[in-house]
């Protein structure tokens, strides 16, 4: 092999892993790099502009150069770099910018952010920007998954089963709306909290479940994106303590990330509850899981859906076994879910616990009516469910071709493994 094709060779690889190091820094990294640059330029479409050039720039410049010891940091430095280039060029740069930009050429990139709480408190403020009362419901639910989850949006897709297309008109238009109202950087007043809770939850909610399972890629679980939500969350707890179903929140992201120890095998391969070492489940998490749940019922208003399922998790979480867990407990609390806020992934849980306390024929019959509504079209939770339960009936035929089903549909090469494994071990006929 000639020089010429060695070195060729070698700046290949270097791309590829200056490409791969470029998105594991995102991937962890991307809500506080966008809320710290936001909080510096004070606009956050500005901000995300800013953070993307600073990716383009690690790209080019890192497989020359070596990826930094602090690539966050790294980011950062470079985007806050080209914000004051910005704004030299367009001769707006009063005193405050210019004692910034000394401050910044003079600091090594490399070197750990002067105040991480403050940059975790960013995120709690992006957060509230991106659930602003002047966005709609549906636009704020996708632009905080894609700006602090990290989330693409063919992923934010799959989870609400929307074309792409629709989810990318609602991040633009979003970003629009936040520029022409002005949208301040900050965590609301309290008496605007109960505006935006509802959103805020919601997308805290939606941003574990997306670490819980991963929606697509190689990974069964994105531990560190669930860990942030969990992180979101006890903030907002301290924030606003008078508020029942923060705490059923988190008492429910506790009670789940408790499990994540046995969730996966030594080569990321996914165990499920049946087969979990649950000596490895973390204590420590399922007892302020029961903290926060205690919490909530303190405050004598009873029990919202967040703290329903905190309630399911803490079933499962204080069971010695699969056997033993409450199941008929569990199928109460789904039902009382169900009237509080009905959906069709409920009903389908209700149907996986129904299974569990009186047998597989009458979670069928709940399943089966969930087919006919088309309520989960294109989703594989449906038939993923539905040959679990064929296959206990011993319809084994029936369930290997809903199994195969479910894994054709899943975007996860992980899950999709899991259901091409179960449909194989079924026994012919």
């Amino acid at each position: 092999m000639s020089d010429t094709t060695d070195a060729a060779a070698r700046a290949s690889r270097a791309a590829a892993s200056a490409r791969r190091s470029v998105e594991a820094v995102w991937r962890i990294e991307s809500a506080r790099i966008v809320a710290t640059l936001t909080r510096f330029t004070g606009d956050f479409a500005t901000a995300e502009d800013l953070a993307q050039d600073a990716l383009a720039a690690a790209l080019e410049q890192w497989p020359r150069d070596g990826v930094p010891a602090n690539a966050g940091a790294w980011l950062v430095a470079v985007a806050k770099r080209r914000a004051i280039d910005g704004w030299r060029r367009r001769e707006r740069l009063d005193e405050r910018y210019a004692a910034i930009a000394r401050e910044i050429e003079s600091a090594d990139a490399d070197a750990e952010p002067d105040d991480p709480d403050e940059i975790d408190d960013d995120v709690l403020r992006l957060v509230f920007i991106a659930c602003h009362p002047a966005l709609s419901r549906e636009a704020q639910i996708a632009l905080t998954l894609r700006v602090v989850g990290g989330l693409t949006t063919e992923e934010i897709a799959r989870a609400f089963f929307l074309p792409v297309a629709t989810v990318q008109q609602r991040i633009v238009r979003a970003k629009r709306t936040l520029a022409a109202v002005k949208a301040p950087f900050e965590v609301p007043g309290r008496e605007e909290f109960a505006e935006r809770m509802g959103t805020v939850l919601s997308v805290l909610y939606l941003v574990f479940n997306e670490g819980h399972v991963a929606s697509s890629g190689e990974r069964w679980l994105r531990a560190d994106l669930a860990h942030e939500a969990l992180r979101l969350g006890r903030v907002l707890a301290e924030l606003a303590p008078r508020e029942p179903e923060v705490h059923g929140l988190v008492a429910l992201m506790e009670f789940t990330a408790a499990r994540f120890p046995a969730r996966v095998g030594p080569d990321g391969e996914p165990v499920l509850l049946d087969r979990q070492d649950r000596t490895r489940w973390d204590r420590q998490l399922i007892a302020r899981g029961r903290a926060a749940l205690a919490r909530a019922d303190a405050l004598g208003r009873g029990r919202g859906s967040y703290a329903l399922q905190a309630a399911i998790a803490e079933c499962h979480d204080i069971a010695t076994s699969v056997d033993s867990t409450d199941w008929e407990r569990i199928v109460l609390l789904y039902e009382a879910l169900a009237r509080l806020a009905p959906s069709p992934v409920v009903e389908l849980n209700r149907a996986v616990a129904v299974a569990m306390a009186t047998g597989p024929a009458s979670a069928l019959r709940i399943v089966d009516e969930l087919e006919r509504s088309g309520a989960l079209a294109g989703s594989h939770l449906l038939p993923s469910v539905r040959g679990e339960l064929l296959a206990r009936l011993g319809r084994n035929a029936d369930a290997r071709a809903a199994l195969e089903e479910a894994a054709r549909r899943t975007a996860n090469e992980r899950e999709r493994d899991v259901l091409r494994a179960k449909a194989a071990a079924l026994p012919e006929g």
